[in-house]
């Protein structure tokens, strides 16, 4: 119950403010263009391989059109899930208000989890109106339904990953503005290591790739729901919580 009344707080303070809607508005621009890019390119294609029997039948559009969407979707939550988490604990530690909130007769797990809960939901919100292009797709072409529910298994688990480092961070600080590029530059960092994967060998390799976190959405992408990506994924989820409890934690100590 007392999760539910922070989580309908924080879901009308998200409503209240701009950031929803900044959100919400620039991510499915920006999606919206990437889609109708790579829609057309596939019917370019399209075009071309009617002429070439042989090369029609490797023609999917789920490879061609939802698998690249599902990438690129990957990359735009990594600019836009730090503006959902920003200021979640650090507006709360600037205003003073976070001290009230823990003097309340409410644990410190149940305020974690109503916040996170609200930036959740509304990051599925925000997944819910891409659910248009798989709907495009499947009515002008016969599409696996497999491969796209996967894909966006894939998207709702990097999502909450992406979310719960956000609001770990936010927690550490009083600035919601160093919180917002704090996370972006931890989920960079958490991008940009599998690059160097190229540039060593060995465990190195096979580390730098499974830290890598859009990596584990490609086998998603491709229908293929892998135990070590699911566990990867909620890993970062639990632990990233869990550091935010103990951080919790030590501002209640600290009074």
């Amino acid at each position: 119950m007392r999760i539910w009344t922070i989580f309908k707080k924080e879901m009308l303070l998200y409503f209240t403010s701009p950031v929803a809607y900044v959100v919400f508005t620039f991510f499915l621009l920006i999606l919206g263009y990437f889609f109708y890019s790579i829609f057309a390119f596939y019917n370019l294609t399209s075009m071309q391989a009617a002429m070439n029997p042989a090369f029609a039948r490797d023609l999917n559009i789920i490879d061609a059109v939802m698998r690249p969407l599902f990438s690129n979707t990957g990359i735009i939550l990594l600019f836009f899930m730090p503006m959902l988490t920003m200021r979640l604990f650090a507006e709360e530690k600037r205003s003073g208000t976070i001290e009230l909130l823990l003097t309340f007769p409410v644990r410190d797990s149940e305020v974690l989890l109503g916040k996170f809960a609200a930036a959740m939901g509304l990051f599925l919100m925000l997944l819910g109106f891409t659910a248009l292009y798989p709907g495009i797709v499947g009515y002008f072409a016969r599409a696996e339904w497999g491969p796209l529910l996967s894909g966006y298994l894939g998207l709702v688990l990097l999502g909450g990953a992406f979310l719960a480092v956000g609001v770990l961070i936010s927690s550490l600080t009083e600035n919601q503005i160093v919180a917002g590029f704090a996370t972006f530059g931890v989920l960079l960092g958490f991008w940009v290591i599998g690059w160097s994967a190229d540039l060593v060998g060995g465990g190195w390799r096979t580390l730098f790739q499974y830290l890598s976190i859009l990596e584990h959405l490609d086998n998603f992408g491709k229908g293929v729901i892998d135990t070590r990506d699911v566990v990867y994924y909620l890993s970062v989820i639990v632990l990233a919580l869990f550091l935010t409890m103990r951080s919790l934690e030590s501002k209640r100590w600290r009074g």
